[in-house]
C-alpha cells in the first residue's frame, strides 16, 4: 500500500534514531555516547494491528442455541409475523466480522432475552444462501455461524 503504511517496528527505528539524533544536537555536538539518550516511545496499536479478519467467527450447533433462537429461526422461516419493526432489516456488516457481501445481501432479527423489555443483543443475521445464518449474544461483537447438521 505504498509508504503510508509502516510498521511499527520500523516507525520505532525511526523515532529511536531521531531521539539519538535530537540529544546530540541538544548536547551541543558532543559524543553521542555520554549524551543520555532520550527513551523511546512504546509503539502504539494501529487501526491495521486491531481490525478483526472477514470469516473471524466460530460455529455453534444449532441444538447449542438458546430456545429463543429456535423461535426466531421458526419465524424466519414463516416469514414473521416478528416482534419488532427492525426485525428482518438489511444487516450492514458494518463491522466487518461476516464475509463481504454486496450490501442487501444480510438480514438481522432479534432473538428474544427473557427478562428484558427492550430487544438486547441478542440476533440472528442471515445471508441470502442457504443456511447461511449466523448467531450473536453480545450485539454484533461476534458472530457464530448456525451448524444444523449437529
Amino acid at each position: 500500500m505504498g509508504m503510508k503504511n509502516v510498521s511499527r517496528t520500523a516507525r520505532s527505528a525511526r523515532v529511536g534514531a531521531l531521539s539519538t539524533l535530537l540529544a546530540a544536537v541538544l548536547v551541543g555536538g558532543q559524543s553521542v555516547a555520554t549524551a543520555a539518550p532520550l527513551p523511546t516511545p512504546a509503539p502504539t496499536p494501529t487501526s491495521a494491528t486491531t481490525l478483526v479478519q472477514p470469516q473471524d467467527f466460530g460455529d455453534i450447533c444449532y441444538g447449542a442455541l438458546p430456545s429463543q433462537a429456535h423461535d426466531t429461526l421458526d419465524l424466519i422461516e414463516r416469514g414473521g409475523p416478528y416482534p419488532y419493526p427492525q426485525d428482518g432489516g438489511v444487516f450492514y456488516n458494518r463491522e466487518g466480522l461476516l464475509p463481504d457481501q454486496a450490501t442487501g445481501y444480510y438480514h438481522e432479527y432479534t432473538v428474544e432475552t427473557p427478562g428484558i423489555d427492550h430487544r438486547g443483543a441478542r440476533r440472528v443475521v442471515t445471508g441470502d444462501s442457504a443456511q447461511e445464518d449466523y448467531y450473536t449474544a453480545d450485539h454484533y461483537e461476534s458472530f457464530d455461524l448456525i451448524d444444523y447438521g449437529c
